[in-house]
């Protein structure tokens, strides 16, 4: 059973950078066929999908958070990362980390993990 832990500083002032880990356990995140994203939900919105690192190490980001938004992993430590620059107040939101697995045979699998808050105020 794959798990996705989410940590991250809770409250960032504005213009400042966020950096949050995605800690996996029970998986590997270059296991073929799996990728890894970052969601977030603002208050009183709806999911906002914000980007993907796939196992072979490949990103992409929204085009309208991509000029502020950087995914990477760390394979030694199986955990992905999200950097965004520039925080404003209403990138307030809980980030999710969700995995999204094919396995062998074709069934598919999906994971989140709890969500971390991540408030940008002054």
């Amino acid at each position: 059973q794959v798990q996705l832990q989410e940590s991250g500083p809770g409250l960032v002032k504005p213009s400042q950078a966020l950096s949050l880990t995605c800690t996996v356990s029970g998986g590997s995140i270059t296991t073929r066929d799996a990728a890894w994203s970052w969601i977030r939900q603002p208050p009183g919105k709806g999911l906002e999908w914000m980007g993907v690192i796939r196992y072979d190490g490949s990103t992409y980001c929204s085009p309208s958070l991509k000029s502020r938004t950087s995914i990477s992993r760390d394979n030694a430590k199986n955990t992905v990362y999200l950097q965004m620059n520039s925080l404003k107040p209403e990138d307030t939101a809980v980030y999710y980390c969700y995995a999204y697995i094919t396995l062998v045979g074709g069934a598919q699998r999906n994971y989140w993990g709890q969500g971390t808050q991540v408030t940008v105020s002054s």
